[in-house]
């Protein structure tokens, strides 16, 4: 099967998703007829991360294109008020919300393939870089978490029921190569889980998705291509294979990996292919 499970009246919030992951994932809800709300800061009427293309105004057009229904909306993560505001829009418009994706992650910024704004690359060891680099990473990763979590959980909570999928990377099997990358991703997979333990009792279900060294717009124009496994697809499929699975609270907690996902429910990423489990190079 290549083309995810149906998702017709299902409510869905992608956060971040101007490009990259967040885009992917947009998409392949649309693929299965969801109607997908579409976040970021990129859009055509204002600022463009880093100067980029990219917009979510053209994610919600994509999600269209595939099948579903894409409603655009602007907003920082990283401001409280503004995802509050968020997400009182989305209940006020649609009444739930289903299925939320964090895929928010602005670590990256500035990165040009080989160097950080700062003069450091990816790697670099911690003593030599400098430390606001850790606050930006937590800030763009586990701090937008954790807001868009407490904003949407009163309404899962009440319904007693909900998915909420974090996109981040599995810290698991030891370190992910770069200080300030795998502290990010460490935390954030922990609030996950611990986000899981204080819904147990209520319905809602957060877990983590990791997936493997993905063909974005960022790293195709820094002439990475080459070393990718998968597009973000793959993920995007693995996420609307997870909204429509009725027995998806079995998964709390965990950080999944994309691969293993697309053999237990036998999707494929865009090429029909199914990439394995990535890991990091040592």
């Amino acid at each position: 099967m290549t083309v995810a499970p149906a998702l017709a009246g299902h409510i869905c919030l992608v956060a971040g998703a101007s490009r990259g992951l967040g885009r992917g994932i947009a998409r392949a809800l649309g693929e299965a007829g969801a109607t997908v709300v579409v976040t970021g800061r990129s859009s055509e009427a204002g600022p463009r991360t880093d100067q980029r293309a990219e917009t979510f105004e053209d994610t919600a057009r994509e999600v269209e294109a595939a099948g579903g229904k894409g409603h655009p909306y602007r907003c920082d993560h990283t401001s409280e008020r503004e995802v509050d505001a968020l997400v009182a829009w989305c209940l006020r418009r649609f009444g739930r919300l289903d299925c939320v994706v964090d895929a928010v992650w602005g670590g990256n910024e500035g990165y040009d393939g080989e160097r950080y704004p700062d003069g450091s690359a990816y790697g670099t060891p911690f003593w030599r870089r400098p430390a606001a680099r850790l606050g930006e990473s937590f800030e763009s990763g586990v701090y937008a978490q954790l807001l868009l979590a407490r904003a949407v959980a009163p309404a899962m909570v009440q319904a007693r029921k909900g998915l909420l999928v974090t996109v981040a990377f599995d810290t698991a099997s030891g370190y992910l190569g770069d200080v300030f990358y795998d502290l990010a991703k460490a935390a954030m997979n922990r609030l996950t889980l611990a986000m899981a333990a204080e819904f147990s009792t209520f319905g809602v279900t957060a877990l983590g998705l990791s997936p493997g060294h993905v063909l974005t717009e960022r790293v195709r124009d820094a002439g990475l291509a080459e070393a990718t496994t998968e597009t973000p697809l793959y993920a995007g499929r693995a996420v609307a294979a997870l909204a429509a699975d009725a027995a998806v609270a079995r998964h709390a907690g965990q950080v999944l990996h994309v691969a293993d996902l697309a053999r237990a429910y036998g999707f494929t990423d865009a090429d029909g292919s199914r990439p394995g489990c990535y890991t990091i190079p040592r």
